[in-house]
């Protein structure tokens, strides 16, 4: 009798401190008990925040882009008016295609030349043993600390200087207004990350699978890429899909290192500003040149993305 009168008791003071307890205090009690009812608020609450400040940039941009020009004021969930011709007058009103052509060029070739430096180093710093290699490495990724305005006047000074020895290559012997002044300073300002990423994944190689490739002969530069690159794909399709978003998307040196023109190598940015005259700015043109050079770095992500993901995870998991 003692034991169902305390049993009574407990059930009735837990009653009594379930009443006395707050909204909040409840679900958080209810969620001890069952996960799963915190994780689906949580779950709908981040995607929200996600459409909100992440989608629904985008979907302005469209309804202004089809939004006919003059109409702009009156712009809100749906465009006033329609005008999808927008699109192809983009392209009319300027070479956009070349603006498009110039930045895949130049953030291709600074990939190119990112992979195969950092490669490189990603191989000495993740496989080999030699004095100062970690202060160096830390070197290394101090560069990527500093802020890009920190290299521009030293460079802009450096490409503008007409040598000699470029003369026969270049107009006037100078770097500017070609697509050299992009590629390095760029290739440079990417580079820390893409080694950081290859010295991580190459470090996991085993040392037996490259002592196999240099009994049969290949040398250490031939088991680099015959054997460390194709085991490290994850890794290296990381850091190549993000320095080529990363070089696609710069707008400072682009701006700074060209005079705008497409046949100097301006890439996109310049070709969207170059809707906004002295006198009018084509918002919608704006809008639809921005969707049209944003949807090739979509497509990439969304094809890139299992890659992506499983390089940036990939090398602090694997033993």
């Amino acid at each position: 009798m003692a034991t169902e009168t305390e049993t009574a008791e407990t059930g009735s003071n837990e009653q009594g401190a379930e009443r006395d307890s707050g909204p909040f205090e409840r679900w958080v009690g209810d969620s001890i008990s069952d996960p799963g009812r915190a994780y689906r608020p949580l779950f709908w609450l981040v995607t929200i925040f996600f459409l909100v400040t992440t989608l629904f940039p985008f979907y302005w941009l469209l309804m202004v882009a089809l939004t006919p020009e003059g109409q702009l004021q009156d712009v809100w969930l749906t465009p006033n008016g329609f005008n999808p011709g927008v699109f192809i007058e983009v392209f009319e009103i300027l070479p956009f295609h070349r603006y498009m052509f110039n930045s895949f060029v130049i953030a291709t070739v600074s990939t190119i030349v990112v992979l195969l430096v950092a490669s490189l180093a990603g191989y000495v710093f993740g496989r080999l043993s030699f004095p100062g290699k970690g202060p160096l490495m830390l070197l290394v990724l101090l560069v990527s600390f500093f802020p890009p305005a920190a290299f521009f006047i030293p460079l802009n000074d450096l490409f503008n200087t007409s040598v000699s020895i470029l003369e026969p290559v270049l107009s006037n012997g100078s770097l500017y207004n070609t697509p050299f002044a992009l590629v390095i300073p760029l290739s440079a300002i990417y580079m820390p990350l893409a080694i950081f990423i290859l010295t991580t994944f190459y470090s996991q190689i085993p040392d037996g699978l490259e002592d196999a490739a240099r009994v049969e002969g290949t040398t250490r530069l031939g088991a680099l890429f015959r054997v460390i690159v194709p085991l490290s794909a994850p890794g290296v399709a990381t850091a190549g899909v993000l320095t080529f978003i990363g070089v696609y998307n710069e707008f400072f040196f682009s701006f700074l290192m060209t005079d705008g023109q497409p046949q100097n190598w301006a890439p996109i940015l310049d070709g969207i500003l170059g809707f906004q005259g002295q006198y009018q700015t084509l918002y919608n043109a704006m809008a639809a040149a921005s969707i049209i050079g944003v949807l090739p770095m979509a497509i990439l992500v969304v094809v890139a993305q299992e890659k992506i993901v499983s390089g940036l995870t990939a090398g602090g998991l694997k033993e």
